[in-house]
């Protein structure tokens, strides 16, 4: 490297405006640990393919060239000074989904995608450059912030479990799996062994990775998946196909389009700050740990390199995942690993920085390709079920009394079965029938210890009674 940092201060950088440039050999060294994490973690990324030609009607291999950009946005983040390993918006995709479910995959669901991607590109730059995001977040509902994310949990989980899901057509291989990777990455059983023997210790370190390469094996064993037919060579995508799937050859979308889009484009904002205060969380478990480095998280920064990308993928990759702050599952592997020291991980940057480089490299890599692509559909379900996990996980913290889960709760199934714009509609409805209290009514109960949950007590059997028993 030829920066060196040190002790206690930030990590070396080029200044350029808001952003900060950090180049690996330059500014970070080279992580061995990412490196073979990547290799196999790539495969989510390909993950969005079928949904690329499901929804959109792409062939393959522009498909792939569409996973090529967002390869490139994936990697910006990190080269402009945010310390996150950046990935979709994960939960948001079946809410995206419910959306450009309703056009005909082709030209039609392409349009309707950019408008929803344009509305979220305006959203985080104009929240990025007037710093209101914050303000703006903070002063939703708890219970509406719960109903959205229960609504994308449902949506997730309910996708994969129902007739035609992909769990539903492969319970072997993905039940096993999905179970494996659940338990290594939030049973509290296995986080006493990971504190007791260094090979718990191993496999925590890979996050999601050891659940992935069981299912695929186990689908191969059993026939839930095609063997792969293994190819050596470099990886085109087909680049010179895609002009014929963007807008500036099929069209642009027309204002009422995009005005349709605002209420799933909210929902994936909010959805998307959740995900910058997970990342925030995740770094401040360990940067006490790390006097040795500075770390700075810039939440307008975030929300630019953020906006960018989606403009990106607005103009060149249309994508139902959307472009997000925070890939949960590698940056919480990556921050447990960034834990141990400077001589696991000498800086953030270098851990979050290379992950997504290689990740990037290994989609040209034919071997790697081919080996996995009969497999695609495993990455982006085990995908979906954690975060269906998480999101349920964080509504249900964001909840303290039996009235605002009861609005969540419908809200969410609301959002889960008829889309963003009911889901938004009837969570507002509720939340001011039964929530929202006046200015005076709040002074009056003011410090009062938050509504108990409700209690139904059984009625004493009169036979019981009459027997001279105590009643249960």
């Amino acid at each position: 490297m030829l920066y060196q940092r040190k002790h206690g201060e930030e990590h070396p950088y080029w200044p350029a405006g808001p952003f900060k440039i950090r180049l690996p050999f330059i500014h970070y060294r080279w992580e061995v640990a990412e490196t073979i994490q990547a290799l196999v973690m790539f495969v989510v990324a390909m993950g969005m393919i079928p949904l690329l030609e499901r929804y959109l009607g792409l062939p393959y291999d522009v498909a792939l060239a569409y996973v090529v950009i967002c390869g490139i946005g994936f990697m910006l983040p990190n080269l402009l000074g945010v310390p996150f390993v950046p990935g979709w918006i994960t939960p948001a995709i079946p809410v995206v989904l419910l959306f450009i479910g309703g056009f005909e995959p082709g030209p039609d669901a392409i349009r309707a995608l950019v408008a929803l991607q344009l509305v979220v590109t305006f959203i985080f730059l104009f929240m990025g450059i007037t710093r209101l995001g914050s303000k703006l977040v903070n002063n939703i509902p708890n219970s509406i912030k719960a109903g959205i994310l229960l609504g994308a949990g449902i949506a997730a989980i309910s996708g994969e479990i129902s007739e035609g899901g992909r769990l539903y057509n492969t319970p072997i291989s993905l039940g096993i799996g999905g179970l494996i990777t659940v338990y290594v990455l939030f049973s509290l059983s296995f986080r006493d062994w990971v504190e007791k023997h260094r090979w718990a210790k191993i496999i925590a370190g890979y996050g999601m990775v050891p659940g992935m390469l069981i299912t695929m094996v186990i689908g191969w064993t059993v026939s839930e998946y095609p063997l792969p037919a293994v190819e050596w060579g470099v990886e085109l995508p087909a680049f010179g196909q895609i002009w014929n799937y963007l807008p500036f050859t099929i069209g642009f979308p027309s204002m009422s389009l995009i005005l349709a889009a605002i209420p799933t484009a909210i929902i994936a904002y909010i959805i998307a700050f959740g995900d910058i205060i997970v990342g925030q969380s995740l770094l401040k478990r360990v940067d006490h740990l790390r006097p040795d480095e500075k770390i700075e998280v810039n939440v307008d920064r975030v929300h630019l390199v953020t906006g960018i990308r989606n403009l990106m993928h607005s103009f060149f990759a249309p994508y139902p995942g959307l472009a997000g702050p925070l890939f949960t599952g590698v940056m919480a592997t990556i921050a447990e690993r960034y834990r141990y020291g400077r001589g696991a991980m000498d800086t953030i940057y270098s851990g979050a920085g290379v992950f997504w480089i290689v990740g990037f490299i290994a989609l040209f890599l034919l071997p790697l390709v081919t080996l996995f692509r009969p497999v695609l559909p495993i990455a982006l379900s085990i995908t979906l079920l954690i975060t269906g996990y998480l999101c349920i996980a964080v509504a249900v913290e964001q909840i303290d009394n039996a009235t605002s889960m009861g609005v969540a709760g419908i809200m969410g199934v609301v959002l889960a079965t008829h889309g963003a714009a009911w889901g938004l509609g009837i969570g507002f409805v509720l939340w001011l029938l039964i929530e929202l209290r006046s200015k005076q009514s709040l002074k009056e109960h003011a410090g009062e210890e938050p509504e108990e949950p409700i209690h139904i007590e059984e009625e004493p059997d009169p036979l019981v009674v009459a027997e001279g028993q105590q009643p249960h």
